[in-house]
């Protein structure tokens, strides 16, 4: 069984800041159509990103993954998880909670959390410089004004 553990490397200063984005009922499936290219391009281009962490990524960069989590109410958030650990036998992604929670109940920032890889819809590189690669949802998501 292979399994990486990441350090707590800390994020740059400049690194760019999560902006969370609401959705009513009225405009989920607005929102679920205007997103489904920007997932279907993370899950596509996760395998990759994911070969690159398990090789060993430059020191000081971290990565994420996106994931959405779901409540019993049937309320959802997209969440970035920092990576702790892919565990490649289960093909399960360890990870800790890097946002706050303002919607789904049962999980906070910080908690640790282990899903199926099959949940991941986006990953994120983030440098010591500062910039980041992937993050195709976060990045959309920046702009989106659900028109």
């Amino acid at each position: 069984m292979l399994s990486l553990v990441a350090s707590a490397q800390p994020l740059a200063p400049n690194a760019p800041k999560d902006k969370p984005v609401g959705a009513t009922a009225e405009t989920v499936s607005k929102f679920e159509k205007a997103i489904a290219p920007y997932i279907a391009q993370g899950q596509k281009t996760y395998p990759d990103a994911r070969k690159r962490y398990i090789a060993g990524l430059p020191t000081k960069n971290v990565f994420f993954v996106t994931v959405r989590l779901t409540d019993d109410s049937g309320r959802f958030e997209i969440v970035f998880v920092r990576v702790l650990k892919i565990d490649e036998e289960k093909a399960e992604v360890t990870g800790r909670i890097a946002n706050d929670i303002g919607v789904v109940r049962g999980y906070h920032r910080g908690q640790e959390i282990t899903l199926p890889e099959s949940r991941v819809v986006d990953w994120t590189i983030s440098k010591p410089d500062g910039t980041e690669e992937g993050n195709a949802v976060g990045k959309f998501l920046d702009e989106y004004q659900g028109n």
